[in-house]
C-alpha cells in the first residue's frame, strides 16, 4: 500500500459513527453522525486493511462495498477523495458503513452547494464593489482625527486622517478601527468614520478616479474610436481625471476639452487623501518653509540681475493688466501676463516661440530664480498647498487641473498657454475643477 495514497478509516466505538467529509473546493470539513448496531470486535483479530485502489472516487465508495460483502468503511475523506476500506465479518456494520458512505456523498453535496452559494456571493459583492471600497475607512469630520498608537483617547497621536481621507481597515476593537493609511498604522474613533457598505458611496465622492499615462505621447480621441479624430497629445506619465468609463475607453478632461482614451494606453486608480504621521507633518511643513525662502532669495537675486522687465521680447501687441497689489506673487503674475498671445506649442518652453501649459509656468518661474518641472502632475507637488483651495488663491499661485496647469493672476482669473489653437490665454479661474493650488513664494 502506496504511503502517498489517501483512505477511508474504519471508527466503530459504541453506538455512534462519526464521518468527516472534506471538501475539494473548499477544503471545510461537514461532520455527520449516524447511528449503528453495537458492534463487539477484536479488532486486532477480526480487522485488515485492504488497498481498494490506489484512488477511489467519493461516490465509488458505495461501489466497493458493494464488491466486498462483508466490507465495512466509516470513512474519513481528504481532499481528492481517495479511499481504502476496512474488513470485517460483521453484517450489521456493514449496513452502517453503507449508511455513512450515503451520509458523506450527501455532505459532499451540502459543501459543494455552499461552495457554489458563497461563489454567487463573491460575484455579486465584486460587482457591487469592484475596487473593495467597503473595506476603507473613510474620516467625516470638519477637519481631521488623530490616529492614536492603541484604541484609547489617551493614545499617543501617531498621526492624522484629514476629512474624506481614507484608510485600510484592519480591525474593530471597542468603539475604534485599526486602519493603515499611507505610512500610518493606528486606531481612529469609529464614530468619526465610515466603513463597510457606507463607505462604498462616499468614496465614489470623495475619491479622484485617475488615467495615468503609460505611452510616450497619448492621443486623447474626440470620439471612442482609433479612428477618431485627435482632439489633443498627453505626454508619458501625465495624469488625467476619469469623468466616465467603459471596458475599452475612459472618457478624460484634457485642455481642449473632453474626449476618450483608450485602456490600453493609460492606468487606471483611485486616489483618496491618505494620513500623514507627525514625522511626515513636521518635516512636510520644515521642507515648505525652506523652499519658500529659498524661492524668496533666488527672485530677489533675480530681480536685482533684472532690475528691468523684459517686456520687449513679446511680439504681441497685448497690452497686460496691471495687477494690483506688492510682492513677489504679484511680480509672477505681472511677468506671466507680457506673453498672452504668444503660441503654445506641444512640449514646448519659450515664452515668445511657444510653451505648453506647464512649460509656460516653468519659464515664468524661472524668469524668479525657481526651478520646476516640466509636468503638469509634478506641479500638484511643488511648493506647498494653500489652505482652502482656490478660495484663498494669490496672485502667482500655480493653479493644477486635470492634465493642465495654470498661474493665478487674481480676480478669479488665470493666465496659461491653452491650447494650439488660442496659444497664452487670461481666462476664468473656476473653467474647470481646480485639483490643487501650490504656492511658491
Amino acid at each position: 500500500m502506496s504511503k502517498q495514497s489517501k483512505r477511508i478509516k474504519a471508527v466503530i466505538a459504541g453506538t455512534l459513527a462519526v464521518v468527516f467529509a472534506s471538501s475539494v473546493f473548499s477544503g471545510t470539513r461537514a461532520r455527520a453522525e449516524v447511528p449503528v448496531a453495537e458492534v463487539e470486535l477484536d479488532l486486532p483479530q477480526q480487522v485488515k486493511m485492504v488497498d481498494a485502489a490506489s484512488v477511489i472516487a467519493v461516490k465509488g465508495a458505495a461501489e466497493a462495498l458493494e464488491e466486498k460483502p462483508d466490507a465495512v468503511c466509516i470513512p474519513e475523506l481528504y481532499s481528492v477523495g481517495a479511499a481504502k476500506a476496512l474488513l470485517t465479518d460483521d453484517t450489521g456494520a456493514k449496513e452502517a458503513a453503507k449508511t455513512a458512505v450515503g451520509a458523506i456523498i450527501e455532505a459532499e453535496i451540502a459543501v459543494e452547494d455552499v461552495r457554489e452559494a458563497q461563489i454567487v456571493s463573491e460575484n455579486e459583492a465584486e460587482a457591487r464593489d469592484p475596487e473593495h471600497f467597503s473595506n476603507l475607512v473613510i474620516a467625516d469630520v470638519d477637519n481631521f482625527v488623530n490616529v492614536r498608537a492603541v484604541p484609547s483617547t489617551d493614545g499617543d497621536v501617531v498621526g492624522k486622517l484629514y476629512d474624506n481621507s481614507a484608510g485600510q481597515f484592519i480591525e474593530e476593537r471597542n468603539g475604534w478601527y485599526k486602519i493603515k493609511s499611507g505610512n500610518v498604522t493606528g486606531y481612529v474613533k469609529a464614530e468619526y468614520c465610515v466603513t463597510g457598505e457606507n463607505a462604498i458611496e462616499l468614496a465614489k465622492k470623495v475619491g479622484t478616479r485617475m488615467a495615468t499615462v503609460n505611452t510616450t505621447t497619448l492621443r486623447v480621441r474626440m470620439e471612442k474610436s482609433m479612428d477618431s479624430g485627435v482632439l489633443g497629445l498627453i505626454p508619458m506619465g501625465e495624469d488625467l481625471v476619469v469623468l466616465e468609463e467603459t471596458a475599452d475607453w475612459v472618457k478624460v478632461s484634457i485642455e481642449e476639452g473632453d474626449g476618450y482614451v483608450s485602456t490600453e494606453y493609460v492606468d487606471l486608480r483611485t486616489d483618496f487623501v491618505q494620513a500623514e504621521s507627525k514625522a511626515e507633518e513636521e518635516a512636510r511643513l520644515a521642507k515648505e518653509e525652506a523652499e519658500r525662502k529659498a524661492a524668496i532669495a533666488a527672485a530677489e537675486a533675480a530681480a536685482k540681475k533684472n532690475s528691468k522687465k523684459n517686456s520687449s521680447s513679446n511680439p504681441s501687441a497685448y497690452t497686460a493688466p496691471n495687477i494690483p497689489g506688492s510682492g513677489l506673487g504679484v511680480d509672477v503674475a505681472n511677468y506671466a501676463c507680457q506673453f498672452v498671445g504668444n503660441p503654445y506649442v506641444y512640449g514646448g518652453t519659450s515664452l515668445t516661440n511657444g510653451a505648453d501649459c506647464s512649460g509656460f509656468v516653468m519659464s515664468v518661474y524661472k524668469q524668479f530664480g525657481v526651478s520646476l518641472p516640466h509636468s503638469s502632475t509634478a506641479d500638484r507637488s511643488v511648493g506647498y498647498e494653500v489652505p482652502g483651495g482656490i478660495a484663498n488663491a494669490q496672485p502667482g499661485d500655480i493653479l493644477c487641473y486635470s492634465g493642465h496647469v495654470a498661474l493665478y493672476i487674481g480676480g478669479g482669473k488665470i493666465v496659461h498657454a491653452s491650447t494650439s489653437r488660442t496659444g497664452i490665454v487670461i481666462g476664468n479661474a473656476n473653467y474647470r475643477g481646480v485639483l490643487a493650488v501650490r504656492r511658491i513664494f
